[in-house]
């Protein structure tokens, strides 16, 4: 809280509140001094340990918490992408795995389609070389339809002309069966041929399918493989981001102990001064001390002609999680606005806080029985100096947006004999 403050500074202001404090003990009689020596000790025993709510934390621990839950949105995109590219990787291998076993089927169809082949060339080779030899024996011995009238002619007995007929049906019956399989034999294999040119374009078409895929397999693995240093480099962003935070969340903790035991020493201040006024006015206000109630509605003005925002209590506290008071009521109003001393009194403090801001302390003297100061925080510039004495609804400042703050607001505190109370009660 006092990260905006240099230390010089924060050690000075200390200095100042110790010296006041030592100059109002000084101006009083030792038997006075000693007794609010102990009325001192009495109230801080009294007082418990609360915690002043944090309206807006730092802005480094704003930035470090969204940082923080950026780096949560990335890496769980990035493990997202991850997964999906992953599954992907995983199809992609299970369809290599299925077209390689296509492929090999194809390569083994292709290998019997070319056996095949080759045999159906031999047999019908082998074919036309017997219908060859055949047409030679014919050439050489004439034609047999020919030969077999010639025998007719010749023959000088039935029985040398019966077998020289058979021995020519013989040759005639044997080349006409050699046709017919050399013509069965070519039907088998055009048919054998395109079934190779089949198994050959299949082969080719699986081989292609592979390549592609083998391709898509290999993009995948690179994408997976850079997806995972993103995952990894996120991963470390993301520890980095809560490092970051908590770094912050303890030095606003350490901050806001700094803020409390400032505050404290104001409540000091003005339970002091209340203390001295109450004597002074003892004499001639006794009676009207007796009868003055604790709290005085209606006593104080409104330093600003505006609405609530906050009210005066103990809530939780959104950074931290737990209970603390917040110890003002807050009205909302446009930075430049006006803000008016809710009672006549004299300032006592004027200067820049990391958590009120730029503030304004007012001491009211003995008012309805008891000590009344009042302070007006977050202020954007001041219209008073310590020392002066202002009038009731006198300009002392304007509407600001300074110290914890993320909106322009005036956070309005009323202390009475030293100890914050509910504003509304005095208003």
């Amino acid at each position: 809280m006092f990260r905006h403050v240099p230390r010089s500074d924060r050690r000075h202001l200390v200095a100042v509140v110790v010296l006041c404090c030592a100059v109002l003990c000084a101006g009083l009689p030792a038997a006075v001094a000693d007794d609010l020596r102990d009325r001192q000790d009495r109230v801080r025993g009294d007082i418990r340990a609360v915690e002043r709510h944090l309206d807006h934390s730092t802005d480094r621990l704003v930035v470090a918490t969204k940082a923080l839950e950026d780096a949560r949105a990335e890496l769980s995109s990035a493990r997202d992408q991850l997964a999906r590219t992953r599954g992907e990787l995983a199809v992609a291998e299970v369809l290599d795995r299925q077209m390689q076993a296509k492929l090999d089927t194809s390569i083994a169809r292709l290998d019997d389609a070319r056996q095949e082949l080759a045999t159906g060339r031999a047999i019908v080779a082998e074919q036309e070389e017997v219908l060859g030899q055949l047409a030679v024996q014919n050439y050489q011995s004439g034609d047999p339809a020919l030969l077999g009238l010639s025998m007719v002619l010749t023959s000088q007995r039935p029985t040398e002309l019966s077998s020289q007929l058979n021995s020519v049906r013989s040759v005639l019956d044997k080349e006409a069966m050699t046709l017919d399989r050399l013509d069965a034999s070519r039907v088998v294999l055009t048919v054998q041929e395109r079934e190779y040119q089949l198994a050959k374009r299949d082969v080719a078409d699986q081989r292609r399918a592979a390549a592609e895929n083998l391709a898509r397999k290999a993009a995948l693995e690179s994408r997976a493989e850079q997806e995972e240093a993103t995952v990894a480099a996120l991963a470390e962003k993301r520890a980095d981001a809560r490092r970051e935070a908590a770094k912050a969340k303890a030095a606003d903790l350490e901050e806001l102990r700094g803020l409390e035991r400032e505050r404290n020493q104001i409540e000091a201040l003005l339970r002091k001064r209340a203390e001295a006024a109450r004597r002074r006015a003892a004499a001639r206000a006794a009676a009207r001390a007796q009868e003055a109630v604790r709290q005085a509605p209606g006593l104080l003005s409104y330093p600003v002609d505006s609405y609530i925002t906050s009210h005066y209590g103990m809530r939780l506290h959104p950074v931290y999680g737990r209970y603390t008071l917040h110890d003002g009521t807050d009205f909302g109003a446009a930075c430049g606005t006006p803000v008016r001393a809710a009672s006549a009194g004299t300032v006592v403090a004027r200067y820049y806080n990391a958590g009120y801001g730029n503030r304004v302390v007012l001491d009211s003297g003995f008012e309805a029985g008891a000590g009344l100061g009042t302070s007006y925080n977050h202020l954007s510039g001041y219209s008073t100096h310590v020392g002066e004495r202002v009038e009731r609804g006198e300009v002392i400042g304007y509407v600001g947006n300074t110290g914890y703050s993320t909106g322009c607001h005036l956070h309005f505190m009323v202390f009475r004999d030293g100890s914050t109370v509910d504003p509304m009660k005095w208003l």
